[in-house]
């Protein structure tokens, strides 16, 4: 495996399920009225979630590229 693969994809689902455990330890909901941190399996795939969206990565802007439709006079 590249080690740049594991760097974008792999370590952010990883560190938001670190994350989602650790709100649930730390923070969570004793009474168990709360759907997500009442549950570490849950709050911890809820916090991989979130970090396996912020893997996708993001459109790029084309710096050399001049838009026709913001030029017109």
């Amino acid at each position: 495996m590249n080690k740049t693969f594991f760097i974008k994809k792999i370590l952010p689902v990883a560190a938001g399920a670190i994350l989602g455990y650790s709100y649930y330890y730390f923070i969570g909901c004793s009474s168990g009225t709360c759907p997500i941190t009442s549950n570490p399996f849950i709050s911890t795939a809820y916090g991989a979630f979130v970090g396996l969206i912020f893997a996708f990565p993001t459109k790029k802007k084309n710096k050399g590229v001049k838009n026709d439709n913001n030029n017109q006079n």
